[in-house]
């Protein structure tokens, strides 16, 4: 990630942070929460949510830290992989299809972000390599579902940020999105 050390080393623990949460919550919850957006789905939407978030976060904190010195086809299978299964969910089962577009989208713009770290020279972001279009896009979207998350976690009632039943997973979502939407601004 091209910017300050420092800046670059508190989004790696930030995103980090969170998807070693969403890793506990998938290895620990039986299946007790529902994905985000999905009231009453089914509960295996829960899992798989917490096990793209998971994916995310620790995703883009090793990325950060990493940069360009792991091969773009490694990002493009850690990556790929995960969206064409989220593309592929949403498109043949209804239940849950906004949360997995959103995961797909997330884990395409993880690819797109890795394929123009690794093309850059020195492994650096240029926003000549990148296509501004998709990147301001992208910026809108993940600009856009972090103040959505913000506003549903303004909405959390107090004790539930403390006992992590809705708030905390909300808190960890909107990290995730600001996390994503930093990573694009650097391109």
């Amino acid at each position: 990630m091209h910017g300050p050390t420092l800046v670059s080393w508190l989004l790696a623990l930030l995103t980090a942070t969170a998807g070693a949460y969403c890793l506990t919550r998938l290895r620990h919850s039986p299946c007790a929460t529902t994905a985000p957006g999905a009231r009453g789905a089914h509960p295996s939407l829960a899992r798989e949510s917490d096990a793209a978030e998971a994916l995310m976060g620790l995703g883009m904190a090793a990325m950060v830290v990493t940069g360009a010195t792991v091969p773009a086809a490694v990002w493009a299978c850690l990556f790929g992989l995960p969206a064409t299964v989220f593309l592929l969910a949403a498109l043949y089962a209804p239940a849950g299809r906004a949360h997995r577009l959103h995961h797909a989208v997330g884990a395409l713009t993880m690819t797109y972000m890795a394929l123009v770290m690794t093309a850059s020279p020195g492994g650096h972001h240029h926003a000549a390599l990148g296509a501004p279009l998709l990147t301001g896009a992208l910026l809108l979207y993940f600009g856009g579902y972090s103040l959505w998350a913000g506003a549903r976690l303004l909405r959390t009632p107090a004790g539930t940020l403390a006992l992590g039943t809705t708030g905390l997973p909300r808190a960890c979502r909107l990290t995730m999105g600001i996390g994503m939407f930093a990573m694009l601004l650097t391109m």
